[in-house]
């Protein structure tokens, strides 16, 4: 046993005549609790943007996934109504992802070509977007059909004058493989 427990055991009755004044207890009181309520403080808070961040994400996450479901439901009622235009997106889609496949290579080089590609590429895939929502309101109009079919030719279009381009270029800068000293 410890020397102070020892005394405080034998000298318990007297010292049990001295108790604080309540002004002491009160600023004992205080101090405990002041250290404690800053911590809760910033803990509630974190927790509370905790909370409606992850709240926003999932609202965020549930929505998309509700447009996607919705857009696909009426992609599939497009297609389905008008077989022969799945048909002809499935062709340009395979034309599209064969030229971009074939540039690949080449456009690693040039960067700056490869960003401004993948930009007007983007135009168009919202263009298309737009020309199928009006496609939705009106599956056998020839015309709507027609300006689908032209921006997938369009797209054709440009990745292939950017081949030709691209490789024109190659041909025009050859690797030297000699090295003179």
């Amino acid at each position: 046993m410890d020397r102070l427990e020892e005394h405080i055991k034998k000298n318990r009755e007297d010292l049990d005549v001295y108790t604080p004044s309540p002004e002491i207890w009160d600023e004992i009181t205080k101090g405990i609790h002041a250290g404690k309520s800053n911590k809760i403080r910033w803990f509630s808070a974190a927790a509370m943007i905790v909370v409606i961040f992850t709240t926003a994400a999932l609202f965020y996450v549930g929505e998309n996934r509700k447009k996607a479901a919705l857009q696909s439901r009426d992609e599939a009622l497009i297609m389905k109504v008008n077989p022969q235009l799945q048909e002809t997106e499935i062709y340009y889609n395979n034309q599209v992802n064969f030229l971009y496949s074939e540039a690949k290579p080449l456009l690693a080089g040039h960067p700056d070509i490869k960003k401004e590609l993948l930009s007007d590429m983007s135009q168009i895939d919202s263009l298309c977007a737009d020309i199928k929502n009006d496609l939705k309101d009106n599956v056998s109009n020839q015309e709507v059909i027609e300006a689908l079919i032209n921006n997938y030719r369009i797209k054709i279009k440009i990745l292939e004058d950017m081949l030709v381009l691209l490789k024109q270029n190659e041909n025009d800068h050859p690797k030297n493989d000699t090295h003179a000293l």
